[in-house]
């Protein structure tokens, strides 16, 4: 009867099509984290000290959907708009730095953007006043 029993339970439809799903749920699971790790891990990498840690969200059935990393925009130093102007450009470098920029990410290198551009003008501004033009 016991072998009876290890038949039925090796060929009954219903197991192998939970196992089938299961097997589907877990391939989805790796090719998601894998796709959504890739293009968090360019942003780890290109936004250097400026990045934090790589977070990976998960829907309530543990298949991740999405992730982020927080990356730390910099104030407008009008004392050194010099390093503002590489911050901008590294935070840039980093939101637009996966193969398939979302568009947060656009917002990001937007953000940064302008804030490149006011600390340029200031930049400018401040070199304009230090030129002699008397000389």
């Amino acid at each position: 009867m016991a072998g009876i029993n290890l038949f039925y339970q090796f060929s009954n439809p219903i197991e192998k099509q939970k196992e089938q799903q299961k097997a589907q749920k877990e391939a989805l699971i790796r090719k998601n984290y894998d796709q959504i790790y890739a293009h968090e891990a360019a942003h780890k990498a290109a936004g250097g000290s400026l990045a934090g840690s790589i977070v990976i969200e998960k829907n309530n059935d543990g298949i991740p959907v999405g992730g982020h990393v927080d990356i730390k925009m910099p104030a407008l130093n009008p004392n050194n708009p010099q390093k503002t102007i590489n911050d901008a450009n590294t935070v840039i470098r980093a939101a637009m730095a996966p193969t398939d920029p979302s568009s947060q990410d656009y917002k990001v290198a937007s953000k940064a953007e302008s804030l490149r551009m006011q600390a340029q003008a200031i930049k400018n501004k401040n070199v304009g006043n230090k030129l002699d033009y008397n000389a």
